[in-house]
């Protein structure tokens, strides 16, 4: 019996149920493994290693003992031995796969406590809990917090959202800076305008050689500032300045037309004496036509070189009617532009007798001591405004100035002047003596007016 037990056929057949015993533990586990995922076939492929070492141990050991002459009872017994052991062992096994694949079926709430297991040598994560996972996945970055406003009652509050803004807005502001770019530049240009014709030097030189006509020479240069701080004119200037004989009416007129040649040139400045171009009545309607014909060029060719002309007309009292309806119509303001861009200075001594008597009335009143300028022409423009209309239309256009009398002290220095002009020593008693020898009004509250003015001056120092 423990011959044929130790036969090559039996030892077979036990090889064969040992097979069958692990093919059966195989399948039944099979399930068990699929639930289980990959960590369970490492332990399944580490099991079925540890079988095929200890078949091949106990192959060894039937070698053996079928080699040797004698078999014994106690090899038989250990083969039986080895046998049963190996099957407490994949019952074993089958018992706690089965066990654990209930586990995992159940879910992860019955082995709340219990330690998570994992491969030792592949990471997975089948049979991972929640609590595993959470100590191993790194959490989410917070957001970044947006920004936010500080207003004055110190409460935080978020940025409103940026409206969107119209592009009218920025053309309105581009017509804004064009606009004022383009007043700022003729601002500029008013005043090269200005400094183009030297007012401030034809100041000097009026204050300097004019003696006794202060408040006209102010109110002079006032009207010139105006006009000539702008190039648009809705008409000309035309400026009436009368006085008593000797006042300094023609010297006033010789240094304006002197000023202006030096600045618009020669053939834009004219000046115009009656008795010396047209002393002949019968010439009156000719002396017209000529006179407006040179009027109309010259104002032609200062519109071309953007200039502004200067006509003079001194003795304006001997004017014949002719010649004043032609420059009413020139000076009118329904002319067309170029005309209206000329400077006309008339010179004359009507309304004289106004201005004698009120510079006489008013000789003694403290008004006229302290402010004698700007009350004369006060005073005496609306008078000589109502007397000139009445002569003809054409003082209706013209800004009235009246020129005072002179006075004594005035008369001496017109002396000095024309002494110091002619190459004279300036010897005071002998400009005293001089001037003594004018006639003058009776004194009047401590002032000595010149009839004459400085008429003679000119004459007497040619007899030193």
């Amino acid at each position: 019996m423990f011959l044929q037990l130790h036969s090559t056929p039996e030892r077979k057949a036990h090889r064969k149920v040992a097979f069958c015993l692990q093919m059966s533990d195989q399948d039944s586990s099979t399930s068990a493994s699929v639930t289980e995922g990959e960590v369970e076939e490492e332990q399944d492929e580490e099991q079925d290693e540890e079988l095929d070492t200890e078949m091949d141990g106990e192959g060894e050991k039937d070698q053996r003992q079928r080699d040797s002459p004698v078999p014994s009872l106690s090899s038989f017994s250990s083969s039986l031995r080895a046998v049963i052991r190996i099957k407490q062992k994949y019952q074993a096994m089958k018992k706690r796969k089965q066990e654990l694949a209930l586990g995992l079926a159940g879910g992860a709430g019955t082995f709340t406590g219990a330690p998570c297991r994992t491969s030792p040598k592949i990471f997975t994560f089948d049979g991972l809990t929640p609590s595993c996972l959470s100590s191993s996945v790194p959490q989410r970055k917070k957001k970044k917090r947006r920004r936010v406003v500080l207003f004055p009652d110190r409460r935080r509050c978020r940025a409103p959202p940026k409206q969107e803004q119209s592009r009218a807005k920025y053309c309105l502001y581009l017509l804004f800076a064009i606009v004022f770019i383009q007043v700022y530049n003729a601002i500029e240009n008013l005043d090269d305008h200005v400094l183009r014709y030297d007012l401030e030097g034809l100041e000097k030189s009026l204050r300097r050689e004019v003696f006794g006509q202060q408040g006209a020479v102010e109110n002079l240069l006032s009207h010139l500032k105006d006009y000539l701080s702008t190039y648009v004119h809705n008409k000309p200037l035309v400026v009436s300045m009368h006085g008593p004989s000797g006042v300094g009416k023609s010297h006033l007129g010789r240094l304006l037309a002197g000023h202006f040649r030096s600045v618009v040139g020669e053939t834009l400045v004219m000046q115009y004496y009656v008795l010396h171009h047209c002393p002949q009545e019968a010439d009156a309607l000719r002396c017209a036509h000529d006179l407006a014909a040179i009027i109309s060029g010259m104002v032609e060719r200062a519109e071309e070189e953007e200039k502004i002309p200067l006509f003079i007309f001194d003795e304006a009292e001997h004017m014949h009617g002719e010649i004043l309806d032609v420059l009413l119509q020139l000076v009118a303001s329904k002319q067309s532009n170029e005309y209206l861009n000329a400077i006309y200075l008339f010179l004359s001594n009507l309304g004289h007798e106004h201005i004698t008597k009120h510079t006489l009335h008013n000789a003694s009143s403290t008004s006229m001591a302290s402010g004698r300028h700007n009350n004369l022409i006060k005073e005496l423009t609306p008078i000589l405004h109502s007397s000139l209309e009445k002569l003809h239309p054409l003082w209706t256009e013209a800004d009235i100035l009246p020129l005072s009398l002179l006075e004594k002290s005035h008369v001496m220095e017109c002396f000095l002047d024309e002494m110091t002009r002619e190459g004279f020593y300036p010897d005071h008693s002998n400009i005293e003596r001089l001037a003594g020898e004018i006639e003058y009004y009776p004194e009047v509250g401590g002032h000595e007016y010149s009839k004459t003015g400085c008429k003679q001056v000119v004459a007497k120092v040619n007899l030193l």
